[in-house]
């Protein structure tokens, strides 16, 4: 397995998103290989990725997971390769979730993910963790909420994982600090071990790198969680935002007011 910290920025591929989204979102293999590769010449140091199946629809098959993981994985050699276990991925079934992530300890290592991102609001979460574990996949706990915090804490799965996601989902650009910072005092005030990874979805996503960057903690940013740049412009692709977002995060004082 790959080494799955990271020091600076992930990039976050495609999400939920497809191309009546914007036309560079990747959605085969090919193409998740390919703006995987811009994305890590741009700057990022994991890629974290959605794959699909035939139609296109996201899946946690392992029939879908393998190809597109070694598809970047070969585009992309030393770079650790992670992907989502989000429930809506099932339709909200926890058990056919289950079977699936369960189903990846019997993928050959070339395309066995290195890392997966398993919300703890999400019922199933201490199963899912523990399947990937036994399977030797790291795991990024996503941690919404300060109700999240908690139950992270009370888990006692917080010191098994390689890293903490706090993730704002599409808060108001003007509440996301706070919203952030209630979520990452709480884990301290907690003392739950890890790392922590700090970004945010839709308006959130550009005030959150900034505060990232003055923190000195990783961020993530791609087509999954923006399609504009911090200006509002609409952008080219994956590259683009890694550029942007690196650029940010080294001098945080530009962020846009």
């Amino acid at each position: 397995m790959a080494d799955v910290r990271i020091r600076h920025m992930k990039a976050c591929l495609n999400g939920s998103r497809g191309r009546a989204d914007h036309p560079a979102v990747p959605v085969t293999p090919a193409e998740l290989a390919a703006a995987a590769a811009g994305s890590v010449a741009a700057g990022a140091e994991a890629v974290h990725l959605h794959p699909r199946d035939h139609s296109g629809a996201e899946s946690l098959a392992a029939a879908h997971i393998g190809p597109a993981v070694r598809a970047v994985r070969e585009r992309c050699p030393g770079i650790p390769v992670g992907v989502s276990t989000g429930l809506w991925i099932t339709g909200g079934d926890p058990g056919a979730r289950q079977a699936a992530v369960d189903s990846w300890a019997r993928l050959p290592p070339a395309e066995r993910p290195d890392f997966a991102s398993v919300n703890v609001s999400e019922p199933g979460f201490a199963a899912v963790v523990e399947s990937l574990l036994a399977a030797g996949i790291a795991v990024e706990a996503g941690v919404w909420s300060v109700a999240d915090a908690e139950a992270l804490a009370a888990s006692g799965l917080a010191g098994h994982c390689a890293r903490l996601l706090v993730e704002i989902i599409n808060a108001p650009a003007t509440d996301a600090e706070n919203a952030a910072t209630a979520v990452l005092t709480r884990l301290d005030d907690l003392r739950v071990p890890g790392p922590r990874l700090l970004h945010g979805e839709g308006p959130a996503t550009w005030p959150l790198v900034a505060l990232a960057g003055r923190l000195g903690l990783p961020t993530r940013i791609g087509l999954e969680d923006t399609l504009t740049d911090p200006a509002g412009r609409p952008a080219a692709d994956n590259a683009a935002l890694i550029h942007a977002a690196r650029a940010l995060w080294s001098q945080p004082d530009q962020a846009p007011r």
